[in-house]
């Protein structure tokens, strides 16, 4: 492996060496050096970090914008980091410090469209999410505030709309539907009458699909 090898081609000619860079003085931003490292580990720098050449501040090669990226990249035993240069004061270097983390804290999600795109990606490795985030994420998805029901659990046969109560959810792989309280009171009397039968819940997703299936056959 080179000592560039973890840097892109079009960003090789911007490489410095890390040792040559200093942490800014004031950073008020607290950063997760590890989810960054696994970052530089599976994708790569892909974007360099913002040095300020200190003409005008008395402190040479400061880091403005990637500090923790920098940091994290010492921690992997990186030699070398992409950088690109500006030479400012220091009203205009506190400035670029504070703008970079606070767009970072005004931007927002649309959550599902994330989800959806976290759900398609084979390994998260690298994203800065884990399954329990993007199960979280599914979680908080919005969902319609009505559900068309078969039936309305009057005998007659007829649709029927309810309100959405948030009482639970059924999960398989990325997928993830909310159910009403009266779903949730049945499958709970099916899972105990299962569980009691086999001493065991190893099966039951399988049983509630076989029971599905003869139900649709006898109907």
């Amino acid at each position: 492996m080179t000592a560039l090898a973890n840097i892109p081609e079009q960003l090789q000619p911007l490489a410095v060496p890390i040792g040559d860079l200093v942490p800014y003085h004031r950073n008020p931003r607290t950063g997760d050096i590890p989810a960054i490292a696994e970052s530089l580990t599976i994708n790569g720098q892909y974007r360099p970090v913002v040095i300020n050449k200190g003409t005008h501040t008395g402190r040479p090669n400061e880091i403005l914008a990637g500090n923790h990226t920098v940091a994290a990249a010492q921690q992997l035993g990186w030699e070398h980091i992409a950088v690109t240069w500006v030479d400012v004061d220091d009203d205009a270097a506190a400035r670029i410090v504070i703008v970079d983390n606070r767009t970072n804290d005004l931007a927002g999600y649309d959550t599902a469209l994330l989800a959806e795109v976290l759900s398609e990606i084979p390994d998260l490795a690298g994203t800065g999410y884990d399954r329990e985030s993007v199960d979280r994420l599914l979680d908080d998805t919005s969902l319609p505030e009505t559900l068309e029901l078969t039936s309305d659990g009057a005998g007659t046969g007829a649709a029927a709309t309810v309100d959405y109560l948030q009482w639970g959810y059924l999960q398989w792989e990325s997928k993830r539907v909310r159910i009403t309280s009266e779903e949730v009171e049945a499958l709970n009397a099916i899972y105990t009458k299962f569980v009691d039968d086999t001493n065991s819940d190893l099966g039951f997703g399988w049983h509630v699909l076989q029971e599905a299936h003869q139900e649709g056959d006898t109907a």
